[in-house]
């Protein structure tokens, strides 16, 4: 693996003790505190981990999660996130970049192995690694994918597809035929179409003939009584119209159906535009974004906390924007932000779970070790595992 070196570069002017301040501004609206705020969740008794639900939100540091919490609860308030009991640090370099991209991030997590920056599913030679979901699925577990970007986008594809590079959506979607997941839901019609694939291939076609049922809006979802789904609700990423489904109930049909499995389950579960929001420096867009993600996150807790065999585990890929909260307003009830980029930062990320085997999960990690640990715990084997063609 090619050894990474870093550069520090530091200016300094005439005025040492004056800021320079980024030219990309904006304020946010604090919500006053709530009468009442969630209590943080117990710790619980360690016992075999039957079901993982993973989440990702793309981008997300901790001034994304802050900034949700004070816009949409309040200083005092807590996002359900915010309640879970564990917390750690994830390192996030790829191996030819200090600042990974959400393809190598996604594979870090799904393959527990650096890769560079646009590799789906596969190392630093091309090679492809075996997934936790492809492990899962010939351990007889059940497997799904919830995204509210393209289902194809990066971190999905991550786990379910093995080419050399994240634009390939057309190739990762018929990857995605074969690999026994039995559910996608999130948004990518235009590369499942005859009518816009390029080689005019019939994959929804094809998904159907295969035991899917195949979704189009919300009231599909809603509907639904199959146990395999390919849920495209909108032609791309998803644009947040009516008719396409909220993560929370993306997330919760998931759950429904994967639950059914007596032998457990791998979901994971991305808020892809809390990523699109940073690199737009767009934080109203973020706000609504976090709060989307987190109902999803509220979701996969209720579940853990009834089920009481499952680990739940967030995360993100990478930090997106810079984002940093600089200084309340004369008022008290608003607060500017700051970017200092449109792209990626390598600011390593959060990490929290709950669940038996939280711990598991403390302190500075890389985002390989989160991966394997996930494989260690559901008891799928041992990552990373090459295939060689």
């Amino acid at each position: 693996m090619k050894k990474l070196s870093l550069l520090l570069i530091i200016t300094l002017t005439a005025f040492a003790c004056e800021q320079s301040e980024p030219d990309t501004t904006e304020v946010i609206s604090v919500a006053e505190s709530q009468s009442s705020v969630p209590e943080m969740l117990p710790l619980v008794e360690d016992r075999p981990v039957k079901n993982i639900i993973f989440l990702i939100g793309d981008g997300t540091g901790l001034a994304q999660i802050t900034a949700g919490q004070y816009a949409l609860v309040g200083p005092d308030g807590l996002l359900n996130m915010q309640t879970m009991p564990v917390t750690g640090i994830v390192k996030t370099h790829s191996s030819d970049n200090l600042i990974t991209d959400s393809a190598s991030g996604a594979t870090a997590y799904s393959c527990g192995l650096k890769t560079y920056n646009g590799a789906i599913g596969v190392d630093p030679n091309v090679t492809p690694c075996k997934t936790i979901l492809e492990l899962a699925e010939e351990k007889g577990l059940s497997t799904g994918l919830v995204s509210t970007s393209s289902i194809t986008h990066a971190t999905p594809a991550s786990y379910a597809a093995h080419v050399e590079q994240r634009s390939m959506q057309e190739e990762i979607a018929v990857d995605f035929l074969d690999s026994g997941i039995e559910v996608f839901l999130g948004g990518g019609v235009k590369w499942f179409s005859p009518e816009q694939r390029t080689d005019s291939l019939n994959l929804m076609g094809q998904f159907k003939d295969s035991g899917y049922q195949v979704l189009l809006n919300e009231q599909d979802l809603m509907n639904s009584n199959s146990d395999r789904l390919l849920g495209l609700f909108a032609e791309d990423g998803m644009e947040r119209n009516d008719g396409e489904p909220s993560s929370e109930l993306m997330t919760r049909k998931a759950l429904e159906i994967l639950s059914q499995n007596d032998e457990g389950f791998f979901l994971m579960v991305e808020g892809s535009q809390i990523d699109w929001a940073g690199h737009g420096n767009d934080s109203e867009y973020l706000i609504r974004e976090v709060q989307d993600f987190d109902n999803a996150v509220k979701a996969a807790l209720e579940f853990a906390q009834e089920d009481g065999e499952t680990l739940v585990v967030l995360t993100a890929d990478h930090e997106t924007g810079g984002m940093t909260l600089q200084r309340q307003q004369a008022e008290g009830d608003s607060l500017e932000i700051y970017w200092t980029t449109g792209y990626h930062t390598g600011t390593p990320v959060p990490l929290m779970a709950y669940g038996p085997h939280a711990l598991e999960f403390m302190g500075w990690r890389d985002n390989t070790y989160v991966g394997i640990k996930l494989a260690e715990l559901l008891e799928v084997g041992e990552l990373p595992i090459l295939l060689e063609d």
